[in-house]
C-alpha cells in the first residue's frame, strides 16, 4: 500500500484527544489516519501512514505529532497493540518499529526548520507504569543536551554486551549496535536478554535508542533498565538543536 505523507496534522489531532483517553493513539491511528489513506490515499491526521498490504487491516505503522505539542513525534502501529508488558513485541516477524522510527526522525528536521545530528535524536519506550496509552508507541524526539554529552563521554567504552552507565545522572544498562544492526534487531529481544527478569517483566523496563558518534563511525546505543523512564532523557523543546526550548 505504501507511504502516505500528510501535509499538516498537529491540529486535527490535538481536537481529536479531549475526550478519547488513554485509547485516544489507537483510535485516532484505526479511525482516521488508516482510514483516510486507504480511501482517500490522505494519511491525516498522522503525518504519513505505512500498510504492508492493500487494506486497512494490514500490518503497519503511522506517525502522528504528539498533540501535547513541541518537537516530538509517535510511531503507532496501525494494529492493536498493547506496551512492552505485551510478549507480542518479541515476535521475529513484527515491523522494526524502531528501525522505521528512526527513518522518522526527518521530521524533527522539518519542525525546527534544519537538519538535525543523529546524536542529538533519540526513540523512547516508557515503561507500563509510566504508561498514559493503551497502545503502544515510539516517542521521536531530541535528546537533552545534558544526555548528548553524556552518551558522548561513554561512548567508546560501550560495547556489544550490557554494561551499567550513568546518562545525565540516571543509571541505566547500555549496549552497543552498529549503524547497520539497527535494521536487523529487536531491541525489546536484546532487553530480554538483559535478564530472566527483563524477559518475564518486560513492561517494566524502559527502552531508548540514541544516535551515537564512535571512533569506529556511526551507531546506536540502546539503554535500558527498570527504574527511571527513557523519556525523561528527551526534550520537546530540542533546545540542543536550536529549538528554542
Amino acid at each position: 500500500m505504501g507511504l502516505g505523507t500528510s501535509q499538516s496534522s498537529r491540529e486535527k489531532s490535538s481536537d481529536l484527544l479531549p475526550n478519547a483517553g488513554p485509547d485516544a493513539y489507537r483510535q485516532i491511528v484505526q479511525n482516521r489516519c488508516v482510514v483516510n489513506w486507504t480511501q482517500r490515499q490522505d494519511p491525516s491526521p498522522c503525518e504519513k501512514v505505512f500498510l504492508a498490504g492493500a487494506n486497512a487491516e494490514s500490518p503497519g505503522y503511522a506517525l502522528l505529532a504528539d498533540p501535547d505539542g513541541g518537537a516530538r513525534y509517535l510511531l503507532i502501529p496501525t494494529q492493536t497493540m498493547t506496551g512492552t508488558e505485551s510478549t507480542e513485541l518479541l515476535d521475529p516477524n513484527l515491523p522494526n518499529y524502531f528501525a522505521q522510527a528512526w527513518h522518522g526522525r526527518d521530521l524533527l528536521a522539518k519542525f525546527v526548520g534544519h537538519p538535525i545530528p543523529s546524536v542529538d535524536v533519540g526513540l523512547a519506550v516508557g515503561t507500563a507504569a509510566t504508561r498514559t496509552q493503551h497502545q503502544f508507541n515510539i516517542h521521536i524526539e531530541c535528546l537533552r543536551p545534558e544526555v548528548v554529552a553524556s552518551l558522548k563521554a561513554v561512548a567508546d567504552t560501550l560495547t556489544d554486551r550490557w554494561s551499567p552507565v550513568t546518562v545525565a545522572g540516571f543509571s541505566f544498562q547500555a549496549i552497543r549496535l552498529s549503524s547497520q544492526a539497527l535494521e536487523v534487531s529487536n531491541p525489546f529481544e536484546l532487553v530480554a536478554n538483559l535478564s530472566p527478569d527483563a524477559r518475564h517483566h518486560l513492561g517494566n523496563y524502559t527502552v531508548l535508542i540514541a544516535g551515537a558518534q564512535y571512533s569506529s563511525g556511526p551507531g546506536f546505543v540502546i539503554l535500558t533498565g527498570n527504574g527511571p523512564s527513557g523519556d525523561l532523557l528527551m526534550d520537546a523543546g530540542c533546545v540542543v538543536a536550536g529549538g528554542g526550548g
